[in-house]
This record gives structure tokens, C-alpha cells and sequence, in this order.
């Protein structure tokens, strides 16, 4: 795992908090931000998540249910829609997409640790401590 992978599994998993998560996604450039939501919807997909993990995570991210990515994640196909909330454009967008992805790997890593994980597993991210 590299520096980035850290830090995005710290911030799903509640070890970072969301403001430091946000300041470090805005000093990227608009290719790297591209590039981490992408990732973070790859992981998404890899966590299992699920089209009844959106609700939770919207509310997690603390958007408006009229926000962009919230409106994208709770209609249509969702591993589709996901992929749409990872190449939003405009930086408002984009910086509410990236609360909404690591909310939703939170929740379905969480799940995920629960049913497969938790006799142990060779999971890096999953050994990870509060700094």
C-alpha cells in the first residue's frame, strides 16, 4: 500500500478526520482527484458495496439529498452510478463525491471485515492504528 492508500483507508475508517481528508484531496490537481475517485470507486466495488449502503452514505457525507453524486447514487445501476460520481467535474462536485466514496467504503468495508474478515485476514488496511 502506498502513502495514498494509507490515508484513504484512515479517513474510511474514521483514524483521520474528514476535514484533514478534504485539505489534502483539494492540494491535489484536478487529474489526481480524478484519479483517487476512481480509486476510491474501484474499492467500493472490491468492498461489495451495495445500492442500500447510498442512504447511509449520503447521510454520512453530509449532503443534501438534492446533491449531484447523492441524486447519482440513488437511482440507477449502482456500480454504474458510482463510476458517474467518480468523474464528476466542477470542485464542489468533485469534493462531495469524495465524502460520499469514502463513506461508502466505509460502510461496506465495515461489512465486509464483519462477515469475511473477522477470524482475520491478510488485509493491510485492516491493520492500520490511529497516528
Amino acid at each position: 500500500m502506498n502513502k495514498r492508500d494509507v490515508l484513504l483507508n484512515e479517513l474510511a475508517q474514521g483514524l483521520r478526520p474528514m476535514a484533514e481528508g478534504i485539505e489534502w484531496f483539494d492540494s491535489l490537481g484536478q487529474d489526481e482527484q480524478s484519479d483517487v475517485l476512481l480509486f476510491l470507486r474501484h474499492h467500493c466495488v472490491q468492498a461489495r458495496a451495495v445500492p442500500e449502503d447510498a442512504q447511509e452514505a449520503v447521510r454520512r457525507a453530509r449532503l443534501r439529498p438534492t446533491h449531484t453524486p447523492a441524486v447519482l447514487i440513488s437511482h440507477g445501476r449502482f456500480e454504474e452510478q458510482l463510476g458517474k460520481i467518480a468523474g464528476l467535474v466542477p470542485l464542489d462536485e468533485r469534493r462531495k463525491a469524495f465524502r460520499l466514496l469514502i463513506a461508502v467504503l466505509a460502510i461496506a468495508d465495515a461489512r465486509r471485515r464483519e462477515h469475511f474478515c473477522s477470524s482475520g485476514c491478510s488485509h493491510g488496511w485492516h491493520r492500520l492504528f490511529a497516528a
